[in-house]
């Protein structure tokens, strides 16, 4: 049985890589496929592969009949899809196209979970978002990720593959350095400052996000790699929703005032549009019956970073 991760040498690969490893699933190979070779990882069962999902015939050549999932990580990230268009349509959208159909041809039902994102939303929303809300993209990325939902979902209707979409909340604190994200921010005002440095805030600190540890991340992809097969494909992934100001409020207890210091607000208007019109409150109802996790605390988040993850940070 094998198991495939795109996107395999990023951040969150990674850990779903190690969390894999260690889990009770059983597997003879993990293939971890990015456009840079992914850090190899000491155990035999792990395979490393550099390569280009968008070029043809990649996607094709991964997928055979021993394989039973495949994570799809892969993608562009918000501005970098807004900024660069044709990147972004080829990397989120006919990439996915392209490992759907090759699950298919190689054997249908293999369980296919990509990563969506909140992003699919935006525009007047009500208070409190659930999973039959309307999908309403304001960006390249949302659009992309959202068309990327439906291919997952037509693709299961037809017994092609046994997919999931699953709607990440923004994922904080990550460790390492900013990226092209809208949301890279949301790491930065906790990151760099618990490392001595200074960092700017694009947004408002009124403005409401809804957060998810890495942690609390991947054991939600473990599970979904065994989920009983439900009538709804999409899912948003429980959070916590907390204000920008809330967040450097527990900045300022775990770090002190002097980390709080290291925080200036720098008003960026097209990062504060992209992150505003993605929901700030979840109703989590549905994933916590399924049995998905969600973190306790804003606090709680800071002290795993702290813990975990603040030295390789740096």
């Amino acid at each position: 049985m094998q198991i495939i991760i795109t996107g395999g040498g990023g951040f969150l690969g990674q850990k779903l890589a190690h969390a894999l490893l260690h889990s009770s699933l059983s597997f003879s190979e993990l293939l971890l496929v990015d456009i840079q070779e992914p850090q190899a990882l000491a155990d035999p069962r792990v395979r490393c592969l550099q390569a280009d999902l968008t070029a043809p015939g990649v996607a094709e050549s991964l997928i055979s009949k021993h394989t039973a999932i495949v994570y799809h990580l892969a993608a562009i990230v918000s501005s970098h899809a807004e900024q660069d268009f044709d990147l972004g349509w080829r990397v989120n959208l006919d990439t996915t196209r392209s490992l759907l159909e090759a699950c298919r041809q190689a054997r249908p039902g293999i369980r296919f979970v990509f990563t969506s994102s909140l992003a699919v939303y935006g525009g007047p929303l009500p208070e409190v978002v659930d999973d039959g809300t309307a999908l309403t993209p304001t960006s390249s990325y949302g659009a992309q990720k959202a068309m990327g939902e439906l291919l997952v979902n037509d693709y299961s209707r037809k017994g092609y593959v046994d997919g999931l979409a699953l709607r990440l909340p923004t994922i904080c604190v990550r460790p390492g350095k900013p990226n092209r994200a809208a949301s890279s921010f949301v790491s930065s005002i906790i990151r760099e400052p618990l490392q001595g440095e200074q960092t700017t805030c694009p947004v408002s600190p009124a403005l409401r996000l809804w957060l998810s540890s890495p942690a609390t991340v991947v054991n939600n992809f473990l599970l979904a790699a065994t989920l009983p097969r439900g009538d709804g494909r999409s899912i948003n992934l429980p959070g916590i929703s907390v204000t920008v100001g809330e967040m450097l409020d527990a900045l300022t207890k775990a770090g002190g005032q002097a980390a709080r210091d290291k925080v200036s607000f720098a008003h960026d208007p097209a990062i504060e549009r992209i992150v505003a019109s993605w929901p700030g409150q979840i109703d989590n109802s549905r994933a916590l019956a399924s049995g998905f996790m969600a973190d306790w605390t804003f606090a709680g988040i800071i002290d795993s970073f702290m813990t975990h993850d603040l030295q390789e940070a740096s």
